[in-house]
């Protein structure tokens, strides 16, 4: 059902459009959120959203840049826990709790890096690399020397808590508490296995 029109302005709209778009994007794949489903949701003609967009392909960067932000928001460490392990897990459950409740928009940030759309890919891998430094940035808190092998093993963890979040997403075999406990544990010991590796080189 088409809502019906109300008068808004140029940003007001520009911003219903996006947050219609994200929550579709919840739902079903990005490339599977249309201009006419969009402006159907909003009560306007699709004519008028190219006012503000581009084209589809630049409305969808938008929607994908806004999810991509909102992860990184939700994830941010906690710097007044204190403690490097309580931010490490507190940002674990945020980014589980994040994805529980984005699901495609989850898997559509993270499988940007795959698109054909040069500006997607760019926002995906935007988006890791900020979430890699998040980690490097704090790794001598708990214990971890920043060398170019620790950041290559960091980058496998962070694609390792992708995969596991897919596909926890489609079959749940374990618990939000135990993932967020196995994504904790993995990290320091991923480091530890590559420092002991690659000492005294």
């Amino acid at each position: 059902m088409t809502t019906t029109r109300t008068r808004m302005s140029p940003a007001a709209r520009r911003r219903q459009l996006i947050d219609l778009g994200v929550d579709m994007a919840r739902t079903v794949p990005l490339e599977s959120v249309t201009m006419e489903a969009v402006a159907e949701a909003a009560g306007v003609s699709k004519g008028l959203i190219f006012h503000y967009f581009e084209s589809k392909a630049d409305f969808h960067l938008c929607v994908i840049t806004e999810q991509a932000q909102e992860m990184l928001d939700r994830t941010e460490p906690q710097e007044e826990l204190g403690d490097p392990i309580a931010m490490l897990t507190a940002s674990m459950a945020a980014y589980v709790d994040y994805v529980a409740d984005n699901g495609r928009g989850f898997v559509g940030v993270i499988r940007g890096a795959a698109s054909a759309d040069d500006a997607i890919r760019e926002v995906a891998d935007r988006t890791r690399a900020q979430m890699t430094e998040r980690i490097l940035s704090r790794a001598d808190r708990i214990g971890i020397e920043r060398t170019p092998a620790i950041e290559m093993g960091v980058a496998g963890w962070i694609a390792f808590v992708e995969e596991l979040l897919v596909r926890w997403l489609d079959e749940p075999v374990i618990t939000r508490d135990q993932l967020v406990d196995i994504f904790v544990t993995a990290l320091p010991a991923l480091a530890g296995v590559v420092g002991m590796v690659t000492a005294g080189e």
